[in-house]
């Protein structure tokens, strides 16, 4: 499985297109109402060869207190997949990084 994580949703977009296998996209909504997050990972990594999420902090802290709870969720989502991933890509404008495994898995 693949994980692509970043904070330009286009970017992500355009070289998730170029890789092969099945796909879901913003998958930190996914988050917001688990009961079980590490039972979510599992479910998504077994289900898809490429997941993406669009990275959801920034360092602005939200006042509601269910959208701190939500990025919370996203962040520790993230995190678990990124474990059990063999390739994790960051974007950044675009430009792919490769934070875990290599670019000819990816």
């Amino acid at each position: 499985m693949i994980f692509i994580t970043g904070p330009l949703y286009s970017g992500k977009r355009t070289f998730a297109q170029t890789l092969p296998g099945k796909r879901l996209s913003d998958v930190q909504v996914l988050a917001a109402d688990a009961a079980d997050l590490p039972a979510l990972a599992d479910k998504l990594a077994h289900e898809y060869d490429i997941l993406i999420a669009t990275e959801v902090g920034g360092g602005v802290v939200p006042m509601d207190a269910k959208q701190r709870a939500d990025r919370e969720a996203a962040g520790r989502l993230a995190c678990l997949l990124a474990a059990r991933a063999e390739c994790v890509v960051q974007m950044f404008c675009g430009i792919p990084t490769v934070l875990k495994g290599e670019l000819s898995q990816c």
